[in-house]
């Protein structure tokens, strides 16, 4: 099994870390051709505009897009989540547009409003688990086939699953805690993906 993670800007080094750490072989992803066999892709946090301008310049949406399409799963963290996104406000901005749910930017607050809180997952045993916000995104609509598996205390969704793809609010890269990247390894060590070629 290969995980790639977007390497373009953002915290992908702590990304590559964590799936370095459970034993599975990995590849920083900076162009297409990065892209085939993969069996899952991890698009991190960072500054959600210029990303996307990088992935634009290095060719990547549509064969993210194609790769998603047939299956493949990605995982999207804070600025990723923007990036899988049908609808993003704040401003209202071009993306992926994978998953059906609308997203605002920095629904929290600016760096100085970022905090952690501990909080349960659905999908994980073991307990909550402890989450890093920093300038996340807030979603405010989630589509009919978009199942929620976390929740703050006053009801926001901070993680969600849509078929192959999973978006979180947060960082868990950040922490020590390696249950959601095994969450993902397992979707990606069981999918079936159509064809894994960009």
């Amino acid at each position: 099994m290969k995980i790639g993670v977007l390497a373009l800007q953002g915290d992908f080094r702590e990304h590559l870390a964590m799936v370095s750490r459970l034993g599975v072989d990995n590849i920083a992803v900076r162009s297409a051709s990065e892209l085939e066999g993969l069996n899952g892709l991890i698009i991190p946090g960072g500054e959600s505009t210029t990303a996307l301008i990088l992935m634009h310049n290095f060719g990547l949406i549509e064969p993210i897009r194609k790769l998603a399409k047939n299956g493949m799963p990605i995982m999207g963290t804070c600025a990723g989540m923007i990036h899988l996104a049908k609808e993003v406000l704040s401003p209202n901005m071009e993306t992926l547009g994978l998953m059906d749910i609308t997203v605002r930017r920095n629904g929290f607050g600016r760096q100085i409003d970022s905090f952690e809180i501990d909080i349960p997952i659905t999908i994980l045993p073991g307990g909550s688990f402890h989450a890093i916000f920093i300038r996340a995104p807030v979603i405010e609509r989630v589509g009919p086939a978009v199942e929620v598996l976390a929740r703050l205390p006053d009801d926001k969704a901070i993680a969600v699953k849509e078929e192959n793809l999973v978006a979180l609010a947060f960082h868990p890269e950040l922490t020590l805690d390696t249950r959601l990247h095994e969450y993902f390894l397992a979707m990606a060590s069981s999918s079936k993906i159509i064809e894994n070629k960009p």
